[in-house]
């Protein structure tokens, strides 16, 4: 348990309080929000938690509103509410405190699961560690207590992840770095939320899994997706027949691109070379059978690229 290892930020292992830092005691207290010591029977004394905590009214604190989770299982809850009710609270929620209306009021930052389940017991107050922080920390605090205290469904997890690089304006490496997570595991959870509608539900409901839905991506468009999803639930297929099938997808799809290339008549095939040698990228025109209309596609690998393109054909960023 000693050893450091370099390199790789380490996870929530050692407790909250290694993130949050120094716990402030509330000050000013009014009556009804009394000492730590005046702990009530379901709620065991602590030396320790005496000099730090105070017993905050259910009523006065408020939900984290950056909180990921948005699904939360009435049965768990029930079983942390008994075993609080026979053991005590055995760790403090985290909080800040905010002022609403000239009434001061406790925003969780950490331990919305804890209380909840408080809250069933019909309790009047929780024991709560206050910290100050702003929105943006509400949000990060938030976001890596669920990640590594909780199990959030895919789509909670990934929407957490964009919310964390939107909110910060960080890059999906910074972010990694900052959780203390892998980048492929931000960029594969974020990817799962270019999936249709339909199929992220089936994630949520635990009807797919996140194998499933990541060979689902690879397919070329949303009603592909939603049709191998709907069958690979209904058929109860595993994530290796997943993937075989969506080779065979895009093999058939490779195939049919390749068929329609030769087909092209040779003036076709001499304004795509023409246009291919121009912009430097590959460039193809999909005409319809009457020959007066159809589209052409230029296709670009990275941003960098993609600039590049614009500018060939005249476009600037001033013009955007």
């Amino acid at each position: 348990m000693g050893d450091k290892k370099k390199g790789k930020p380490r996870h929530l292992g050692r407790g909250l309080q290694s993130l949050l830092g120094p716990i402030t005691e509330i000050a000013d207290m009014s009556p009804i929000e009394a000492p730590a010591n005046q702990i009530p029977p379901n709620f065991p004394p602590d030396k320790e938690l005496d000099e730090s905590l105070r017993h905050i009214p259910i009523e006065n604190i408020l939900p984290n509103p950056y909180q990921p989770r948005t699904n939360w299982d009435q049965d768990e809850l029930a079983d942390l509410s008994e075993s609080i009710k026979t053991n005590g609270l055995l760790q403090p929620i985290v909080v800040r405190q905010i002022v609403r209306s000239g009434h001061r009021r406790y925003e969780i930052i950490a331990g919305e699961r804890r209380f909840r389940a408080v809250k069933m017991l019909g309790l009047a107050t929780i024991p709560a560690m206050l910290r100050e922080a702003d929105d943006s920390q509400l949000l990060e605090l938030a976001l890596i207590e669920n990640i590594h205290r909780t199990n959030l469904n895919p789509i909670e997890r990934a929407t957490a992840y964009q919310n964390y690089l939107e909110t910060f304006s960080i890059s999906q490496t910074e972010a990694a770095q900052r959780l203390g997570e892998d980048r492929s595991a931000v960029a594969n959870f974020i990817r799962l939320l270019d999936l249709p509608e339909q199929v992220k539900q089936m994630l949520i409901d635990g009807s797919l899994s996140m194998g499933h839905a990541r060979a689902i991506l690879a397919l070329p468009s949303d009603e592909l997706r939603a049709k191998l999803a709907n069958r690979a639930l209904a058929a109860r297929l595993s994530v290796r027949e997943v993937e075989r099938l969506v080779n065979l997808q895009l093999g058939r799809s490779r195939a049919t691109e390749t068929k329609t290339e030769i087909v092209k008549p040779p003036h076709i095939k001499y304004l795509e070379d023409k246009m291919r040698s121009q912009l430097g990228t590959k460039v193809s025109i999909q005409a319809r059978k009457n020959g007066h209309r159809g589209k052409i596609v230029i296709e670009f690998y990275s941003l960098d690229e993609f600039d590049r393109i614009t500018e060939k054909i005249g476009i600037t960023h001033e013009d955007a």
